[in-house]
């Protein structure tokens, strides 16, 4: 199963579509997937709260990580880095072991010549968390607001060719095959 991590709030977003178009195009080769939909309920990140039992929104998080295979981002830029909100998530990662060798890739679907803060955010922080970074499935698809149809899927075969791409090479990885 691919976890599917959205680092946008916003209802409709670029990063939610991609990511819907997962969904749909891992069906149809028969792969699972979670969508996660718990960033907004997570509690502001606070090391003291990092112990058992831990926020219920916290523990959700981590058990849907730890049941994953593997793990798919695709987060916005804001103001050259991360949505706090998908930091906040990332930092409750750090103190838990289920993401640690998980394999984990993101897409990025900004136009050209944007969004590499975010991708540089996303390197270091999975890097404190010891997340198997799959480099072949870390791509940039472009997605703009308006390609998703009215069922947040985009229908663009390209995109669901590379999209299909990144499933394939997350399967693999987490099958220990890349």
């Amino acid at each position: 199963m691919i976890l599917l991590l959205s680092g946008s709030l916003r209802a409709g977003s670029a990063n939610e579509a991609l990511l819907r178009t997962a969904r749909a195009v891992a069906a149809q080769a028969g792969v699972r997937t979670l969508l996660y939909d718990g960033l907004g309920r997570l509690p502001h990140f606070n090391p003291d709260d990092d112990r058992e039992p831990l926020p219920a929104a916290v523990a959700g998080m981590r058990a849907a990580i730890e049941a994953a295979d593997a793990v798919l981002i695709c987060a916005p830029e804001y103001a050259g880095t991360l949505p706090g909100a998908f930091k906040n998530l990332l930092d409750w990662t750090v103190g838990g072991t289920e993401i640690c060798d998980k394999p984990v890739a993101w897409v990025n679907v900004a136009a050209p010549g944007r969004g590499e803060g975010a991708e540089a955010t996303l390197r270091t922080v999975l890097g404190y968390t010891g997340a198997a970074v799959v480099e072949a499935a870390c791509v940039r698809v472009p997605v703009g607001h308006g390609d998703a149809g009215e069922d947040g899927v985009v229908a663009d075969p390209e995109i669901r060719r590379r999209v299909g791409d990144v499933v394939r090479l997350l399967v693999a990885a987490g099958a220990g095959e890349a």
